[in-house]
Order: structure tokens, then sequence, then C-alpha cells
């Protein structure tokens, strides 16, 4: 299988090879299209670099033990990202530690169902020194917030709203039903919006 086989594939199709002829090729393949995207899942997820890399890494391996278990009716994307879930679930349980999610990101917010609002808590455009000072204090303490949620409301945000997945689709990987995956979503935002509320009365009581 040449170079120009191995891109034209699709996600299914190079997972199949590699099950069924052990193509290398296939594989390298697929590691190559999601080290990017998966990695930076993960280093939201679990808050560490060093973490993501060693997740990364064993969701990897997970999916190379594993290939003979996938269900040629499914997406390889929400499988990949079903592994790398559950193995950075397990990564936290081992290691006892949560660390603070990134709330960088540029772009918006998948609007499905009108939740795009959560970007606005995390937007700030004052052009002014002194309100971006207090902007910026403002997007520390909702990301501080974030970092407090429940593990099923923050798995939902980072799958939803960093990863742009399909509540479908996040629903598939955290095996739960797509209204739970709405309801996170919905409790999480309120969660958020309650944060951002609050630093609006901090901020109202500061000297200008």
């Amino acid at each position: 299988m040449g170079a120009s086989d191995v891109s034209a594939a699709s996600d299914e199709q190079l997972l199949l090879r590699y099950r069924h002829r052990a193509e290398r090729r296939a594989f390298d393949q697929l590691v190559h299209r999601y080290e990017r995207e998966l990695y930076s899942y993960l280093r939201r997820y679990l808050g560490s670099a060093e973490a993501a890399e060693d997740v990364f890494q064993q969701s990897f391996l997970q999916v190379h033990l594993k290939c003979a278990q996938f269900d040629e009716r499914r997406k390889f994307r929400p499988w990949l990202y079903t592994i790398a879930t559950h193995q950075a679930i397990d990564h936290q349980r081992r290691n006892k530690r949560h660390r603070m999610v990134s709330l960088d990101r540029t772009g918006r917010a998948p609007a499905e169902d009108n939740e795009s609002g959560l970007v606005d808590l995390l937007t700030a455009g004052e052009p002014d020194p002194v309100e971006r000072s207090i902007a910026n204090e403002r997007r520390r303490r909702v990301r501080r917030n974030v970092d407090q949620l429940p593990d099923p409301l923050r798995a939902v945000v980072v799958l939803v709203y960093f990863q742009n997945l399909k509540y479908r689709e996040a629903a598939e990987i955290l095996d739960i039903p797509v209204g739970t995956v709405k309801s996170r979503m919905h409790a999480a935002i309120l969660t958020l919006g309650q944060a951002w509320t609050e630093s609006a009365e901090i901020d109202a009581k500061l000297p200008r």
C-alpha cells in the first residue's frame, strides 16, 4: 500500500487494514491524523502536557490491543475518544489529582441548542488597560470554576465545547444518553453563569 493509498483511506479503512493485514503504515497514518487533535483534547482534559503525552501513547496502545474489538459499523473517531477518555480517567484515578483545564481557545463554541453562551463567559474585548485587567481576572475566576466542576460536567464541556463534537458523539464516548449530555452541559453553563454573575458583582465594588 503506497503513501497515496494511505492518505486517501478513511479512518475505518485504515484500522481494518491494520487489523487484517498488520500494515504499519495504516496505523502510523491514524496516529498522524489524530496526534494534534487528540493531544489537545487530553491536554485540556488533564491540564498537564506531560500527562497528555503519556495518555496519548497509552490510548494508541489500546487501539493496537483492541483493534480486533472494533465494530465495523461504528466510526473510528468516537471509538478513539472513548478509549482516550477512559485512559484519562484511569490516569486521574492513579494520580489522585485534578489539574486546571486551560480554556484558552480561539474561535466559537458550537451553537447547538443555543449553548454558545459559554463563549461569552470567556470573552473580553475591553481596550482600556484597567478594563482589560479586570476582564483577565474575571476569566481566571471562571477557569477556576470550570476546574472545580464535577468530572461528569467537565468531561462534557471539554468534548462538546473544545473538541466540537456533537452531543450524540459525546454520548457515545461517555456511554450515556444524549439527553444526559445536554443536561450536564446545561448544568455546567448554569454554574459558570453564576460564577460570571458573582464576578460582575465583585467587579462593581472595585475602585475605578
